[in-house]
């Protein structure tokens, strides 16, 4: 891979840890001829001193803009406002390519600067991503779910070890805890199971056939919803408003992993906006019977590390095939030109 320059940006969001690319593997790159320039980071869960003794270049914090024409800039979440015309090749979570919010906005600026956006949503093989956060997404959301469903999750959520979470998910003595899970034969589903096994709760399983003809008196009769499907189409909804007004409703707790809150696509539509760590849950219906939903957009960053070293290891891998734009990187730059037609 020489002559492949990769260029790690500092995140915009404050609340933002993860990196794509994590220093062990940032040595081995440099090892292979990879120029690795990373920007200084006080927010990054991995120590900008680390990078630098892997034998990367050290570069000030969003700096970016400024990178040579042929540094790939990776990063995480959104970009910053400023650039307005973007000439680099990006590869980030844009969200996008489902009609969200701002997506055409993002798109624009592409377009005005002639740059390439490699969404790593869009990271396929035979469909299938082979890049992604969503097992730790799905341990992270459905682990809140349980806390806030037993009502031991106030105030402001911050990142921890694998341990500490797990200790904090873990209550012996708390009351039977059912759980639906959405999606559990995926990446986020199989994470989402395994923290609600952690939490002793009691884990329905359902998958795509286990929706076709959805069982709303079955749904409802759980205390914890959490879903983790990932939709490219619009599809029956799970949870409308007027589900919460059933009186047999168990239902109190809405773990939203997903979170496709503003697109077309969101197949839980009584949540329309994200929650944050602050404020992690908001109340969605109350009436006496209050149903709180958890759709926290970067749900990863609560457990950084883990998160990154599985996700860097796999980014790593699909890497020799970046400079050709083959393998997944093909299928990623294939949804970058059908949402570029027409607007260059």
């Amino acid at each position: 891979m020489t002559g492949l320059h990769l260029w790690l940006r500092a995140e915009t969001r404050p609340t933002e840890e993860r990196a794509p690319i994590v220093p062990a593997d940032a040595a081995e790159l440099v090892r292979q001829g990879v120029r690795v320039s990373v920007e200084d980071a006080h927010t990054r869960a991995f120590a900008t001193a680390d990078y630098a003794a892997a034998g990367c270049e050290v570069v000030p914090a969003h700096s970016w803009p400024a990178a040579p024409d042929d540094a790939v800039v990776l990063g995480i979440k959104e970009l910053p406002d400023e650039p307005r015309a973007l000439r680099h090749t990006h590869v980030y979570f844009a969200h996008a390519f489902k009609g969200q919010e701002g997506a055409a906005e993002v798109l624009d600026r592409f377009a005005q600067g002639g740059g390439e956006l490699l969404d790593v949503e869009y990271l396929t093989l035979d469909g299938r991503r082979v890049v992604a956060f969503g097992y730790w997404a799905g341990y992270v959301g459905a682990g809140l779910g349980a806390r806030a469903a037993r009502g031991d999750l106030r105030g402001q959520v911050t990142p921890l070890t694998r341990v500490d979470f797990d200790a904090d998910l873990a209550a012996p003595d708390a009351p039977p805890l059912r759980a639906l899970v959405i999606g559990a034969l995926g990446r986020s589903g199989r994470g989402a199971c395994d923290a609600l096994e952690v939490a002793g709760a009691e884990v329905t399983r359902w998958d795509a056939g286990d929706t076709v003809h959805l069982d709303r008196p079955a749904l409802l009769a759980h205390d914890l919803l959490v879903n983790c499907v990932a939709s490219d189409s619009p599809g029956e909804p799970f949870l409308v408003a007027e589900d919460l007004e059933r009186a047999e409703r168990r239902l109190r707790t809405v773990a939203d992993v997903t979170c496709d809150v503003t697109s077309e696509h969101n197949r839980l539509p009584v949540n329309s906006a994200v929650t944050t760590w602050e404020e992690p849950v908001r109340v969605v219906h109350d009436h006496g019977r209050p149903v709180g939903v958890i759709a926290i957009d970067n749900l990863p960053s609560l457990l950084p590390r883990e998160a990154s070293i599985d996700f860097s290891a796999a980014l790593v891998a699909q890497l020799p095939d970046l400079p050709g734009r083959r393998g997944a990187w093909a299928a990623s730059r294939a949804v970058f030109d059908q949402a570029m037609q027409g607007r260059r």
